[in-house]
């Protein structure tokens, strides 16, 4: 599984600053809401869930790279987690907005390149702050779904979440963190072009994925492929992140449908 272009992740001031505003605008979208639903893209957690997953995300990678840690850290040994419960949604809250504040202290702190634990072989704390922005990114899509809130996202930071998902699927933890990529097989040859309609032209904000029988090989760029899928970087972002169904009439999809959905049905995502 190869890519082929230049680096641009944001760098880690700014994954620390997104860290913090994207966490400030999940609060928002829950402020008011009815925390006790149901997530519909995360059935088996309540917007409170939901709430208490981020939380103790942070919460978990902040204790990572604060100690230093070298191996794996269970996270029900991490302090402060799992959160309040839902009776009192003003201090769910202010749980959440601390977990964030800790994490950015301790990673800014750290730097992005002191050594940690990370469950790629990246190794360090920049990990933690390029994971963290896009965990908490995703998740606010899942919330804001489940709030009835609109979602919206710069472009630039859903194109770096594609692009951080592309690289660890294709690199050893992939098979890991999905095991059916072999499924993949089923379309070989096919491609995907996946095409934000919205971006500015310097965000480059179309990838080509070509499955090879062997897994997949990406690239940023504008090909030709099987199928390519087009619309709006945030709602492409839901597509990607299995979201927002591919049918949806929020983005267009143009050739063969089904070489979309088997990469759908055999890729997981964060």
């Amino acid at each position: 599984m190869t890519f082929q272009g230049p680096d641009r992740r944001l760098g880690h001031d700014r994954y620390c600053a997104e860290i913090l505003a994207q966490t400030d605008q999940l609060r928002a979208d829950l402020a008011g809401a009815d925390l006790s639903v149901t997530v519909p893209t995360c059935p088996d957690w309540s917007l409170a869930d939901l709430a208490r997953h981020v939380g103790g995300a942070h919460r978990w990678a902040e204790t990572i790279v604060r100690t230093r840690a070298t191996a794996f850290v269970p996270p029900d040994e991490v302090p402060g987690t799992p959160g309040p419960g839902d009776a009192d949604p003003a201090a769910l809250d202010a749980w959440l907005a601390e977990g964030a504040a800790l994490l950015t202290e301790t990673l800014r702190a750290a730097g992005p390149d002191t050594l940690v634990w990370t469950w790629t072989p990246a190794g360090t704390a920049g990990f933690w702050a390029r994971r963290m922005t896009h965990e908490t990114l995703v998740h606010r899509a899942d919330g804001a779904l489940a709030a009835g809130r609109e979602f919206a996202v710069d472009p630039e930071v859903a194109a770096d979440a594609v692009d951080e998902w592309l690289e660890i699927l294709g690199g050893p933890a992939g098979p890991v963190i999905s095991p059916r990529l072999s499924g993949l097989r089923a379309a070989a040859g096919g491609s995907i072009h996946l095409h934000a309609t919205d971006a500015a032209p310097e965000t480059a904000a179309e990838w080509t994925i070509a499955l090879d029988g062997e897994g997949f090989a990406w690239s940023r760029s504008h090909e030709k492929a099987t199928v390519a899928l087009r619309g709006p970087m945030a709602d492409l972002l839901r597509v990607f992140f299995r979201r927002l169904p591919a049918d949806s009439d929020r983005v267009e999809v143009l050739g063969d449908a089904e070489v979309l959905a088997v990469w759908m049905e055999n890729v997981s995502f964060g």
